[in-house]
């Protein structure tokens, strides 16, 4: 007997619920003492129900309005059990704010995080991202042409890469003072060798043959480097573009939290943290979600326009 795969992953989804009952039935007073708690009820379907929906939905024909609704519906029952866990067991908004609570604040308090959102993504972390990819892709060609560089720059730059930003952090801002250039210094740290190590392996990706051709019709370093091998190692070059989009959200925002003027993210969540305000905490951790994933969509999203013709491109 056929049994339909989205039926299968049905089951499992009510399985992962059954699971999470057992888990509340330890940890709540009134069901270790034989009662049922109604309320775990209630997440027990929210649960169940949203995960066979989106089982079948995954069933169907794979398009991008399919895998959107799969996304979007997942997401959506993450925030409705956290709303419901919050109100069903009158959770201390000191310890979790409801989404709700956090959506209020949000709106709110627009101007406060528009301008924290303008001093550490667009002041600190943009700059501090353009910055460092650049440097580091024109040390990579500088790396790529000299072995001297080769054998005595990259394994500092292993180094550098591995060390906390928690240590640097403070002595940039003490080199570059409490405004936004030191939390750039911070993301060109940061960005810097990540991109560098990506870059310099993409310039070993060309083909031999395709090099032994350049070179057979004459073709200089830097024609060479233009028309085959930084074409080349664009893939290469994208994939540390993207990790760097990520570092340089989390170093700008950490950076702030070792001296920064009264305003920016990292100041805001270290001082409403003390204030015991975790939605407004949560509010600006949501900008810099949405901030995060915004950055990130535009790198790949140039990447795909740029490397079409590689094959991790071709099936999206």
């Amino acid at each position: 007997m056929n049994v339909p795969i989205w039926s299968i992953s049905v089951l499992r989804g009510w399985g992962a619920a059954v699971l999470a009952l057992l888990v509340l039935a330890l940890i709540s007073p009134t069901m270790r003492a034989g009662v049922f708690d109604p309320r775990a009820a209630v997440l027990l379907a929210v649960w169940g129900g949203s995960w066979a929906v989106n089982a079948w939905l995954a069933s169907l024909p794979r398009s991008r309005m399919v895998a959107g609704v799969v996304a979007a519906l997942f997401g959506a029952t993450l925030i409705v059990l956290w709303e419901l866990i919050v109100r069903l067991y009158a959770v201390s908004p000191v310890i979790l704010p409801a989404p709700s609570a956090v959506a209020a604040q949000f709106v709110n308090s627009t101007p406060i995080l528009w301008a924290d959102f303008v001093q550490t993504i667009l002041k600190g972390a943009l700059s501090g991202y353009l910055i460092g990819c650049g440097a580091a892709l024109v040390t990579a060609v500088a790396v790529d042409r000299s072995p001297f560089l080769q054998r005595g720059l990259l394994p500092v730059g292993n180094f550098v890469a591995a060390l906390p930003i928690v240590g640097i952090a403070p002595i940039l801002v003490m080199w570059f003072g409490f405004d936004w250039q030191s939390k750039a210094a911070v993301v060109v740290v940061m960005v810097f060798f990540p991109v560098l190590v990506n870059c310099v392996e993409g310039l070993k990706a060309a083909d031999p043959m395709q090099r032994d051709l350049m070179a057979t019709w004459s073709a200089s370093y830097w024609q060479s480097l233009f028309q085959l091998r930084l074409p080349a190692a664009m893939p290469f070059i994208f994939n540390g573009l993207k990790i760097a989009s990520t570092l340089a959200m989390i170093g700008a925002i950490v950076a702030e939290f070792f001296g920064s003027p009264v305003v920016g993210m990292g100041f805001r969540i270290s001082t409403e943290v003390g204030k015991l305000r975790l939605d407004m905490v949560w509010s600006e951790i949501a900008v810099a979600a949405l901030a995060g994933s915004a950055f990130y969509g535009l790198v790949a999203l140039i990447e795909k326009r740029m490397t079409f013709w590689h094959p991790s491109q071709r099936s999206r």
